[in-house]
């Protein structure tokens, strides 16, 4: 009688989305692998210890913190996956009950990110500077933390708040002129989207670019690849069929495509961050798509495209 083979346990960081909810809940399982999920609370928690110290064997990552990650040659694979995107236009917000201006009015202004690096702070310049003609170091950057990777330093035109002091309250306090959020954007009387009509912007942003702003991904480590390129494999179709099953239902119809899958899906989307990333000073070395996705190809084969 032929042994049926011992899943292989495998560590994963993942929020809950329609696309890995049935993934977490075990609706989804393959005989390769047993997916032992860690509770980690918000999700961006888990990046710094994924590229600092390969926590996880599988992780959520933000796709800026994976640029780096690569660009700093941190040992990570990604794989073709997007598990969020979202519109960035209504995440820059200034309080309006001090003073009233607009996005035409930025320069010399003093602008709050939690830190330089995020992928929502990165979106958010990246259209300022296309939409608007926004310079970089025209504007007053203040961040409150430092990046995921600890090689990183910001930019000569970005400075650090004093400690203690926090970017909601000083918006509120006029200490800051506006402030970009990601997830923890706040709803409260007084502090409205920079962006006039933010909606209507963010559907002319995709109508130009046909794709929804990317935000996070998932990696694997490279001891995984290397030593169970089988279990990669696992991981991927469960993501994969999850992703299908969630495309499928009823409540997604007419949406844009907000998870995107495979290669050829990512090239477009991926070179265009890549280059905002670039303008940004947020990378220490060029990278392309290719040299991103190449160890992915030997992994996953034609299954990557």
């Amino acid at each position: 009688m032929t042994a049926i083979p011992t899943p292989l346990r495998v560590s994963v960081a993942l929020k809950t989305y329609p696309h890995t909810r049935a993934l977490k809940a075990g609706e989804l399982t393959d005989p390769a692998v047993d997916l032992v999920f860690e509770n980690v609370e918000p999700i961006h928690r888990a990046f710094a210890p994924m590229v600092r110290s390969h926590a996880y064997d599988v992780s959520e990552l933000a796709i800026v913190t994976f640029l780096q990650a690569k660009a700093y040659g941190k040992p990570l694979m990604l794989l073709p996956v997007v598990v969020a995107s979202r519109f960035q236009q209504g995440c820059i917000l200034y309080n309006a009950q001090r003073a009233k201006f607009d996005v035409a009015q930025l320069a010399g202004k003093r602008v709050g990110v939690r830190t330089y690096s995020q992928t929502t702070g990165m979106w958010v310049r990246a259209i300022l500077a296309e939409s608007w003609g926004m310079r970089l170091d025209s504007v007053d950057w203040i961040t409150f933390e430092g990046g995921h990777l600890e090689e990183y330093r910001d930019p000569s035109f970005v400075r650090r708040a004093e400690p203690g002091q926090q970017m909601l309250p000083m918006l509120r306090a006029g200490e800051l002129d506006a402030a970009i959020f990601g997830n923890d954007l706040p709803d409260e009387p007084g502090l409205a989207p920079l962006i006039d009509n933010a909606a209507a912007a963010d559907r002319a942003w995709y109508a130009a670019h046909r794709y929804v702003p990317l935000n996070h991904v998932v990696v694997v480590t490279k001891a995984l690849a290397d030593q169970h390129p089988h279990a990669v494999r696992a991981v991927y179709d469960l993501l994969c069929r999850g992703n299908a099953a969630a495309a499928n239902a009823p409540d997604n119809a007419g949406k844009p495509d907000r998870a995107p899958f495979g290669i050829d899906a990512l090239r477009g989307p991926l070179a265009e961050t890549l280059a905002f990333c670039e303008r940004q000073q947020l990378l220490p070395r060029k990278l392309d798509v290719d040299e991103i996705f190449a160890d992915c190809v030997d992994v996953l084969g034609d299954a990557a495209y």
